[in-house]
């Protein structure tokens, strides 16, 4: 186990390096005077720009510029905000608990929702349960998030508030430090839209991977030696099952926290996601360049901790 565990923590290591210098690749690696220019203003001069350039440390070579960058990486620094003249690491400073709060709450909502839903369906299979569960998934399934975003928004903030009922603000999002009351209901509504959809995805994958391992040799012998249907399918079989969906939580989880673009968009909600996005209409490169990063980090993290989940959940990951 100790080992497995090494390996992967050293193949995160490398893969995460690689992707640093594709980044700087592909984002910095052009003309120096460019990114000089942009850095120094729109309204600088060739002595503002030469400033800025030397600043930067673009007048020595590429490697020197990657090492500079990467090892302000490893120090826990992204950078200059090119367009506000501020530390990067502030502005993600502010806005990753935003998203932060959504995808984890939403996680636990869509664990709890498709997760139940789809065992029941493989237990029951060609029942009216199943047949159920089938229409929930399909139903969110075929809904995009933006459409099922504003249709929570009609039906629970606009509909109630008329009606005289203010549970549910329309946008925004207050910190958990500041009222832990205001953070819930702030994020209720997005919640429900990241994860029914989530949900969906999840109840037919379950479904279907614990149908599979039902018809396996090991479950009817355990049935044969009398274990209760109970043991047999939450002990033997779901555990077993679990093993595509850790691997979908993980890539999930992992490219949620680099910002759920369109949910953080329908409900005004400041994440990575927003800040982003108005990065990308600025043309303001550090920060995209950070927020690749981060999106890269977040999924191999996820991904390795989900290799080492393995090894819980099924006893062969560690033979192997």
């Amino acid at each position: 186990m100790i080992r497995l565990i090494i390996r992967r923590l050293f193949y995160l290591v490398i893969v995460l390096v690689i992707i640093t210098f594709l980044t700087y690749l592909i984002f910095f690696a052009g003309n120096p005077n460019d990114l000089a220019a942009r850095f120094a203003g729109r309204a600088a001069g060739p002595a503002e720009i030469r400033d800025a350039a030397i600043r930067l440390g673009l007048n020595h070579g590429f490697w020197y510029q990657y090492w500079h960058y990467l090892d302000g990486l490893l120090h826990g620094s992204f950078g200059l905000d090119f367009q506000n003249a501020v530390p990067i690491n502030s502005e993600i400073a502010r806005a990753f608990p935003v998203t932060a709060s959504l995808v984890l709450g939403s996680v636990v909502l869509w664990l709890l929702i498709g997760i139940p839903i789809g065992i029941m369906s493989a237990t029951h299979p060609r029942s009216l349960r199943d047949r159920a569960g089938t229409t929930f998934a399909l139903t969110f399934l075929s809904m995009p998030n933006f459409v099922l975003g504003l249709l929570l928004l009609l039906v629970f903030y606009y509909y109630l508030t008329r009606a005289g009922i203010t549970w549910f603000p329309p946008a925004g999002y207050v910190a958990l430090t500041q009222s832990p009351v205001q953070w819930f209901v702030h994020l209720i509504l997005p919640w429900f839209s990241l994860a029914l959809v989530q949900a969906a995805i999840y109840t037919r994958l379950i479904r279907g991977s614990l149908l599979d391992v039902l018809g396996e040799d090991y479950i009817r012998t355990a049935r044969a030696k009398g274990l209760s249907r109970r043991v047999v399918i939450y002990r033997h079989g779901v555990r077993a099952a679990l093993t595509p969906v850790m691997t979908q939580l993980g890539i999930d989880v992992g490219t949620l926290l680099a910002g759920a673009f369109v949910t953080e968009k329908v409900f005004g909600l400041t994440g990575l996601g927003q800040l982003a996005l108005n990065a990308i209409g600025n043309d303001d490169l550090p920060v995209v360049a950070a927020v690749v990063v981060l999106a890269a980090a977040f999924i191999v993290v996820m991904n390795t901790v989900v290799d080492i989940l393995y090894a819980v959940l099924d006893p062969r990951v560690r033979l192997a």
